[in-house]
């Protein structure tokens, strides 16, 4: 019985790639006709009230078949669900279905887990840890993490495990979403969408290998705190005797989730519209918006999955940013060229702006008269966390939108970290209702960045120029 059970095993393991992408095909599809059908319908009516119920209904619609694709097929589908369900990206309707699915997935049974790490390990949990909660902190598509105490220690630690068999059919998902990415990219989408799904591919292998994540966890650890009085974040210290391939272990932080900061504080009397709750969110943004300005402005080595299930709020509003799986090493003309960038939406200067697309190799194609405002407008919807005035949602693929009419033909793989980490940060200003502009908070590391590497010959002059321009002379 034993025998026949392990060969249905192996038969299923070998189907389950084609079954998941039978399913991601099927459900693909549906959604794409779904909203091409939906505009030639729309098309027919005239009032502009009854037109926006429609999408409303059709976005609805959609949201709901997304979940359900997501939900059920799990694994690297719920990271699109996290990449997609943006309050300031996707329709209203998607994000509201969207933001109760989390990168959450079945535990992996603690027996299966015991043997992962013996086998890693090379020795018995009972002879390495004093205490190991059987039941997990929590479970994503990659590993699960559990609470232990290691024998002779007095604090605990986090030990995260990987699920076995889980990396091949990551990889299955992600060649069916670069097929779909091209198709769409060919014939409806003027945005290099492909090259995206080509570093997302890069990423995710990374992930996999956590003996990688605990050097980027000491680099960029070693990095904030030699580089700051008090580092702006904090960062999981590696218990480095302890890293497999597989299995990584590193010291405890107690916080809470920043999605349940507001429970938080209401189960402490304070009122989430009160002075101090605003004081609060504006200091948790200023220390992400920092920490991440010094890494990417300064060092080019970045964790590049801020996501709010990676953002802790402990004491005194300090934060914590765990899980770095997925870290970014930009090379240095690119980190020069984005400072560069930066100035350009932090001043408004449009031929800064275009300039610095060039410099960065993005290449594209204008379909307006305008090209200066739409260009500047352009670097501000994806290199920047602040929503222009009066904008509460960005719809990048609407008629109006500066990608419809500047077509963006090339755009580099290494940037497309640096454009993830961005729309995730203004999610999280949105989410946090303030407005934040990145590119403002971090005009002078970006000054210090270029004169450092000799293209700003006077830090001053640049200031005064600058004083000059919002002065008008």
């Amino acid at each position: 019985m034993s025998v026949q059970s392990d060969f249905q095993e192996k038969v299923s393991a070998c189907f389950r790639p084609w079954q998941r992408s039978f399913q991601f095909w099927v459900r693909a599809v549906d959604i794409y006709t779904g909203y091409k059908v939906f505009q030639l319908r729309v098309g027919f009516e005239k009032n502009v009230q009854k037109q926006e119920a429609m999408w409303e209904r059709q976005h609805e619609v959609a949201a709901e078949k997304i979940y359900n694709m997501c939900s059920d097929l799990g694994g690297f589908f719920l990271k699109v669900a996290q990449l997609i369900g943006k309050p300031d990206l996707a329709p209203a309707a998607w994000v509201r279905r969207l933001v109760t699915l989390c990168d959450q997935a079945p535990a992996t049974p603690y027996n299966v887990i015991r043997a992962v790490l013996e086998k890693e390990l090379d020795q018995n949990l009972d002879e390495l840890f004093e205490s190991f909660d059987v039941d997990p902190l929590g479970s994503a598509s990659i590993a699960q993490v559990h609470r232990g105490r290691l024998k002779g220690d007095k604090k605990d630690v986090v030990v995260k495990v990987q699920h076995p068999g889980v990396q091949e059919l990551m990889m299955t998902d992600i060649h069916n979403l670069q097929a779909f990415a091209l198709y769409l990219q060919k014939i409806d989408i003027k945005f290099d969408i492909y090259s995206l799904t080509k570093e997302i591919e890069k990423q995710i292998g990374y992930e996999f290998n956590f003996l990688r994540e605990a050097d980027a966890m000491d680099r960029i650890r070693r990095f904030l705190y030699e580089n700051n009085k008090k580092s702006p974040v904090m960062v999981p210290r590696v218990i480095r005797d302890i890293v497999t391939r597989r299995v990584l272990v590193m010291e405890y932080i107690d916080g809470t989730p920043i999605l349940k900061l507001g429970d938080e504080m209401a189960k402490r009397g304070i009122s989430p519209d009160g002075k101090i709750a605003a004081v609060a969110r504006q200091n948790i943004l200023k220390s992400l918006s920092l920490a991440y300005g010094q890494m990417i402005l300064r060092s080019g080595f970045f964790h590049a999955d801020p996501h709010p299930g990676n953002i802790l709020i402990c004491k005194g509003a300090e934060v914590a940013l765990l899980d770095y799986g997925q870290v970014k090493d930009l090379p240095k003309n690119l980190r020069l060229g984005y400072a560069n960038l930066i100035l350009a939406i932090a001043d408004g200067n449009a031929t800064r702006a275009r300039e610095s697309f060039k410099e960065l190799g993005i290449d594209t194609l204008s379909k307006c008269e305008d090209e200066q405002k739409e260009m500047l407008k352009l670097a501000r919807g994806m290199f920047d966390t602040k929503l222009p005035p009066g904008v509460k949602m960005l719809q990048p693929f609407s008629e109006e939108s500066s990608v419809k009419k500047i077509a963006v033909e090339a755009f580099p793989e290494e940037l497309f970290s640096i454009l993830r980490t961005l729309q995730i940060l203004r999610g999280l200003s949105v989410g946090l209702g303030i407005s934040h502009s990145c590119a403002e908070h971090w005009r002078p590391i970006a000054e210090e960045a270029l004169y450092n590497a000799g293209r700003l010959t006077d830090m001053k002059r640049s200031h005064r120029h600058r004083t000059r321009r919002k002065s008008g002379k």
